[in-house]
């Protein structure tokens, strides 16, 4: 997770979540993997992204599963496909949901970028625990 702050003051902490640059934010959207994927991948979260699959575990959309359509680091939330709310008169609009609240199902992998960040991110976490092991 990206430190954002030394101080543990939840004022300062806020402060830092709320003032935090995109290339900060990026990682403060992410969700964890769903047990197969983690399994397959050995990553336990990764940051959202558009076209991921993901099931939703808390609030009012428990247990719907779609596609995200859009990520909003502004606001820090995502959109899901199919996860909409009537505005007062009458159309429909995306509700906004935080990441955590969500678990990815299956991932988006047309971004080679994305393909070498699960490798070298398994292959650490595979000499971290290999390391452990050896002490």
């Amino acid at each position: 997770m990206a430190k954002l702050t030394e101080s543990k003051q939840p004022r300062k902490q806020r402060r830092a979540l709320f003032n935090a640059p995109l290339h900060k934010r990026q990682k403060l959207v992410s969700a964890p993997l769903s047990p197969e994927l983690r399994k397959k991948y050995g990553v336990r979260r990764l940051p959202v992204r558009k076209g991921d699959k993901v099931r939703i575990m808390r609030g009012d959309f428990k247990g719907h599963e779609n596609n995200v359509v859009r990520v909003d680091l502004k606001r820090m939330v995502i959109y899901v496909d199919g996860v909409t709310i009537k505005k007062a008169d009458g159309t429909p609009v995306f509700r906004p949901i935080h990441p955590s609240n969500v678990m990815i199902v299956e991932l988006n992998l047309d971004d080679e970028w994305r393909k070498k960040i699960i490798e070298r991110r398994a292959r650490s976490r595979q000499e971290q625990a290999s390391s452990e092991v050896s002490e």
